[in-house]
């Protein structure tokens, strides 16, 4: 296992295959991990390791990362670890890739470093549409499942987060007005559920000014396009 040491967190991060690095955000909401992939419909450590360099990340306190929890950890937190991970690696582009929460992630490392990712695929990002206490719920539970390694965070320390994760709009991590100003190249998959509204998929699609959607894309008998709208998206806006 490979990790990164940084300030007081610990974590574990793989590249696997080689070629233009793709920075990938896996699943899981708070328990996102890079090992969750191979439990999902399209999996880009099989799909894109053969023709990228393919780079993932246990998120803290989610898989192998660990690192404590302050009332003043949120989504910059979570950022800073993930930026953390393209500098130790020496990555000045890539593209970037995530789902579920990696949606929320993707678009606030848009925000932020912009010139560090010459395309995005979101599948089925996560936003809010008054399913705020759907989220609140999860962090409960992940809250309970973790509290006994975190004799550091008190229960206000962990409330705190929670608010800090979920108490703001759309796709948590940015604004409607800044979607609309994002120039990197979106390839947006649906999603269709409580946790990952079509309305934010459709929002974003909507606003966004250099987008490609998809609203069908994770049933069996469409794989095999999705795996090719992928490819073909990133080769598109890989540089030569």
């Amino acid at each position: 296992m490979t990790f990164l040491e940084r300030a007081d967190a610990r974590i574990h991060y793989e590249v696997e295959g080689d070629g233009f690095p793709v920075f990938t955000i896996a699943p899981g909401g708070l328990r996102s991990a890079h090992a969750l992939w191979d439990k999902m419909p399209w999996n880009p450590r099989v799909a894109l390791a053969d023709t990228y360099q393919v780079i993932g990340m246990d998120q803290r306190n989610a898989g192998s990362s660990r690192a404590p929890i302050t009332a003043g950890d949120g989504w910059g937190t979570y950022l800073a670890d993930q930026l953390a991970v393209l500098d130790e690696l020496g990555i000045e582009r890539c593209h970037v890739l995530g789902m579920c929460i990696g949606g929320p992630f993707v678009a606030g490392l848009l925000m932020a470093a912009p010139h560090r990712f010459v395309s995005a695929v979101l599948l089925q990002p996560v936003g809010i549409d008054g399913n705020r206490a759907t989220f609140y719920e999860l962090s409960d539970g992940w809250r309970d499942d973790v509290r006994a390694d975190h004799p550091e965070a008190s229960d206000a320390d962990f409330e705190s987060f929670r608010s800090n994760m979920w108490d703001s709009e759309f796709v948590l991590t940015a604004t409607r007005d800044q979607i609309a100003a994002c120039a990197t190249p979106l390839l947006v998959m649906m999603g269709n559920d409580q946790f990952h509204p079509q309305s934010t998929s459709r929002e974003i699609a909507e606003l966004a000014p250099d987008v490609q959607f998809v609203e069908r894309w994770k049933d069996d008998d469409v794989l095999n396009e999705t795996d090719a709208t992928i490819k073909a998206f990133l080769a598109k806006h890989t540089p030569s």
